[in-house]
C-alpha cells in the first residue's frame, strides 16, 4: 500500500538520476543493476508481513519483476524526489548477510541468509544496513550499525555461599540481557536461558557436598562483560573458575558436552569458530574489548603458564568424570583464545554442556535430570580436583 501511495505522487525527478535497469533474484542472491551511478543505498528488515527493503540514493524506481524461491514478489517505488525503494517479499525469513556495490556504483549485489523467526523479528527492529559505492572517497562497502553503549556502573560482588574454610568455585552463567546467545531455530529456546538454570544447579550440588564456596557470576537475566565475568572471580578470590555455555552448530546432528582451556593458538578450526563467536559478544552489548594488541603477549606468560597447566587438567577431569553420565565429545578437551578464560592466576574452564541446535541435546540440557547430571559430573571434578590439590600442598 505504502509503495502504491508513493508511486502515485508526482514528484519532480531530477535529470541526473539513475534508473533501476533490473532486479535479478537467485538463490538468495540479490543483484540490482543501474544505467548510471548511484549514489548509496541502504536496506533494512520490515516484518508482518515480512519483506526486505532496499532504499537507493540518486535513482528512479524501474519495472517491477518476478520473484524465485524465497523471494515471491520484488516491487519499486519512490522515496522522496530522487530515491527509489525495491521491496521483496518473503515467503520464509530472511536477512541481509552482506552487501557491496560494483562497477563504480552500477550494481549492487546483496546476499541473503535464512534465519528463524525470533532473529528476523530483532534484525527488523535493528538500524539500517548501509552500503557505499566504490567509486565515492576511499570509504569501502561497510555495514553500520548504532548500538547504544551502557552507561559505566559500579556492580556489587556476588554473594558467596558456604563454608568460609573452602575453596572458593565461581560459576558463570554465559550470555545474558541482550545478549541471548544461541538459540534454536526449531523451538526458541536460548542459551542465556539454559545456561542459569545449569549454573544454579551446579551451585546446588556443590552446596551440598560442603567441600567447597560457590558464587555465580550471575543469578538473574544480565549481560556482563567478558572481563567483568573473570574479573569478579579474582576479587572474590576464587580458586577455580567455570563458564557454563551451550554450544551451536549449523550442522544439526552435531552433539556432545566440550570443555575449553586458554590457549592463544585454537586447537581446531571448531575452537577457533567459537572463539570468535563469544569474544565478539561484548561488541554486541557495545563495547569492544579487543583494543589492546598487547593483552596476550601480558598473559601469556611463564606466570600464567602454571594457570593454564592446571586448567586443562581440571578439563580433562571433567571430561573423565562426565562420559558416564552426559554425552560427550571423544575429543573432550580443546582450546580456544577465549577472553573469558584470561584470568592469569586462576585455573578456568569454558564448558560447553551440550549443542542448542541438536534436538536431543537440547531436550537434556532444558530437563532437570540433565542439569541434575551436569552438576554431579561436576561435582565429582572439583572434589577430585581439590583434593589432588591438598596432597601436592601437603607433599611439599
Amino acid at each position: 500500500m505504502l509503495l502504491a501511495f508513493l508511486a502515485g505522487l508526482s514528484f519532480g525527478t531530477p535529470g541526473w538520476a539513475a534508473t533501476v535497469q533490473r532486479v535479478d533474484v537467485r538463490e538468495g542472491r540479490i543483484t540490482i543493476r543501474f544505467d548510471e551511478a548511484v549514489r548509496g543505498a541502504s536496506s533494512f528488515i520490515l516484518n508482518g508481513p515480512q519483506r526486505i527493503a532496499i532504499d537507493i540514493d540518486g535513482a528512479r524506481p524501474g519495472r517491477a519483476s518476478g520473484g524465485d524461491g524465497a523471494i515471491t514478489a520484488v516491487r519499486q517505488g519512490w522515496r522522496g524526489a530522487d530515491s527509489a525503494r525495491v521491496v521483496l517479499d518473503l515467503a520464509e525469513p530472511m536477512i541481509v548477510s552482506k552487501g557491496e556495490f560494483q562497477d563504480d556504483g552500477r550494481t549492487l549485489e546483496l546476499s541473503l541468509r535464512q534465519v528463524d523467526g525470533r532473529r528476523f523479528a530483532a534484525a527488523s527492529a535493528a538500524s539500517p544496513l548501509s552500503f557505499l559505492p566504490f567509486g565515492w572517497g576511499k570509504a569501502k562497502p561497510k555495514y553500520k550499525v548504532s548500538i547504544p553503549v551502557p552507561p559505566a556502573r559500579k556492580s556489587a560482588l556476588p554473594r558467596v555461599q558456604g563454608d568460609d574454610s573452602r575453596p572458593l568455585v565461581v560459576i558463570d552463567a554465559g550470555h545474558g540481557g541482550n545478549d541471548p546467545g544461541a538459540i534454536n531455530a526449531e523451538t526458541g529456546l536460548r542459551e542465556k536461558d539454559v545456561t542459569l538454570k545449569i549454573a544454579r544447579a551446579i551451585r546446588d550440588e556443590l552446596l551440598e557436598s560442603g567441600r567447597v564456596r560457590v558464587a555465580l557470576t550471575r543469578d538473574d537475566d544480565r549481560y556482563i562483560l567478558h572481563r567483568e565475568r573473570f574479573g569478579v572471580a579474582r576479587q572474590l578470590g576464587a580458586d577455580l573458575f567455570i563458564s557454563i555455555h551451550c554450544d551451536s552448530a549449523g550442522n544439526v546432528e552435531a552433539s556432545g558436552a566440550t570443555a575449553y582451556t586458554l590457549s592463544d593458538v585454537a586447537s581446531d578450526k571448531e575452537a577457533a569458530r567459537l572463539a570468535a563467536r563469544e569474544n565478539k559478544a561484548d561488541i554486541i552489548a557495545g563495547v569492544n574489548l579487543d583494543e589492546s594488541e598487547d593483552v596476550s603477549s601480558i598473559l601469556i606468560d611463564l606466570t600464567q603458564r602454571e594457570t593454564m597447566n592446571a586448567s586443562a587438567g581440571f578439563a580433562r577431569l571433567l571430561g573423565r568424570e562426565a562420559k558416564p553420565l552426559i554425552p560427550v565429545k571423544s575429543n573432550f578437551h580443546r582450546m580456544a583464545s577465549l577472553l573469558v578464560l584470561k584470568a592469569p592466576d586462576l585455573p578456568s574452564i569454558l564448558f560447553e554442556t551440550g549443542y542448542i541446535s541438536n534436538a536431543q541435546d537440547a531436550a537434556f540440557l532444558d530437563s532437570r535430570e540433565g542439569r541434575e547430571r551436569i552438576a554431579q559430573s561436576v561435582r565429582r571434578a572439583v572434589e577430585i580436583h581439590f583434593a589432588r590439590r591438598m596432597a601436592q600442598t601437603a607433599a611439599r
